[in-house]
């Protein structure tokens, strides 16, 4: 699908959509052991992501970079959400403060966005986590872990919003369901993040 420049609220323009293309394992894997003890609390952390963001900040925003209907890929298809299934991308930034947080990309199944899902698909500005978390039927199925090196699509975009050198980063990406529709959403820490304070060194061999 072609993709198209949107312009972002800042001073350069973004092409959407970035994608993540990660490889994804679970935490249990023996490389994730060296992670700085702050940042694998942050990556683990299975509470909503956007409360624990705003309890650390005064003025919490959410940008937008894009949305878009796509047919869902082999790189993200999972058990849940199958190669070829219509999809809405959402991809967004999350801000605190004014820092760039959080990179976000949401895979949200058409099929899951009926009845009061529906909502999910006109957020706007609204942050995905926090209409889920108030959501007592949400379960979350799986969690993984990925680092992007440094020429990857978002360590690109990173350098753009911080204005600082390229570096590998860390992200994670959650399976959840919402009353037994499935929903993928990764979230990437980008280089100013509070998960990287009190870290020196992210770098994990491969």
């Amino acid at each position: 699908m072609k993709q198209k420049t949107v312009n972002f609220p800042v001073t350069f323009p973004v092409i959407f959509p970035i994608t993540l293309a990660g490889q994804w394992q679970s935490p249990s894997d023996e490389r994730f052991a060296e992670l700085p003890v702050p940042l694998k609390d942050w990556l683990l952390d299975e509470g909503s992501l956007t409360a624990r963001l705003k309890s650390r900040c005064e003025n919490f925003k959410v940008k937008v970079i894009g949305e878009q209907q796509q047919l869902c890929s082999a790189a993200e298809a999972c058990n849940l959400i199958k190669v070829g299934e219509p999809i809405l991308v959402r991809e967004v930034i999350l801000y605190c403060d004014g820092v760039p947080q959080v990179f976000a990309r949401s895979l949200l199944p058409l099929a899951s966005l009926t009845g009061k899902e529906q909502v999910l698909g006109n957020l706007g500005e609204q942050p995905l986590g926090q209409v889920l978390f108030n959501n007592p039927s949400l379960q979350r199925l799986q969690l993984v872990l990925s680092s992007f090196s440094a020429d990857s699509s978002v360590a690109i975009l990173a350098t753009k919003l911080t204005e600082k050198p390229k570096k590998e980063l860390w992200g994670r990406r959650s399976i959840f369901m919402l009353d037994n529709k499935p929903l993928m959403v990764a979230e990437v820490f980008l280089p100013d993040a509070f998960a990287y304070q009190g870290s020196e060194n992210v770098s994990v061999s491969n």
